[in-house]
Parts: C-alpha cells; structure tokens; sequence
C-alpha cells in the first residue's frame, strides 16, 4: 500500500497560480502511472491529468491542456501538477491516485488515493 499525501491547495484569484504536490511514502511508487483528479460540490470526480511510471508520457482532460502541467521527480517520490490561468471552475478538491493500468480513464482501476487538497480559485 502507498500512502500519498497532497499539498499546495489554497484560495488564489482567477488567473492565478498553484502548484499541487503529491509525496509518496514507499520508493515502489515509481512503478505506477500517477493521475490527479478533482471533485468538485455535487458533481463527480473527473480525470484532470495523469504522468506515466517514466515519466515520459502525459495525459491531459481537455478542460485543463495548455494550463496545467503534470511532471513527477523520482528522486523526491513526488508528482507534481502546476496549474496556470487558474478559473473558477477549476475549484474543486484535488485527489491524486496510483494506477498500475495501462488505461489512466479507468478510475476503478486506481488503488491508492491521498486525501485530497482543497483548490479555490475566486473571480
């Protein structure tokens, strides 16, 4: 089991910046593809962007390409997700999740999830 802990949620102003971490706990965490998702009041939790085990392959919900960038540093067992021109309907928690599935849209197939980091972007 991988114990990830989010961070770098916060209240900005649209057009903003943030940049989320997720820190892993076990050095396996380099096998698994990595994805961060968002769930925001009353709807359900989508896919935002997701890195492969490398490092080498990116993913990106077409709400957020061209804003958010998602990277990950093997050396720190972390995962990033920087976040530009932040909107208000970017609001939202942040969870991110580890896959060993090829697919990173199949959410049932993502076996460990943090705890999430609440992101407030105000117009």
């Amino acid at each position: 089991q991988v114990q990830l802990v989010e961070s770098g949620g916060g209240l900005v102003q649209a057009g903003d910046s943030l940049t989320l971490s997720c820190e892993a706990s076990e050095r396996t965490f380099s096998r698994y593809a990595v994805s961060w998702f968002r769930q925001a009041p009353g709807r359900e939790r989508e896919f935002v962007a997701g890195i492969n085990w490398s490092g080498g392959i990116t993913y990106y919900a077409d709400s957020v390409k061209g804003r958010f960038t998602i990277s990950r540093d093997a050396a720190k067992n972390t995962v990033y997700l920087q976040m530009n021109s932040l909107k208000s309907e970017d609001t939202a928690v942040y969870y991110c999740a580890t896959t060993l599935y090829s697919d990173l849209l199949v959410i049932n197939a993502y076996d460990n999830w943090g705890q999430g980091t609440q992101v407030t972007v105000s117009s």
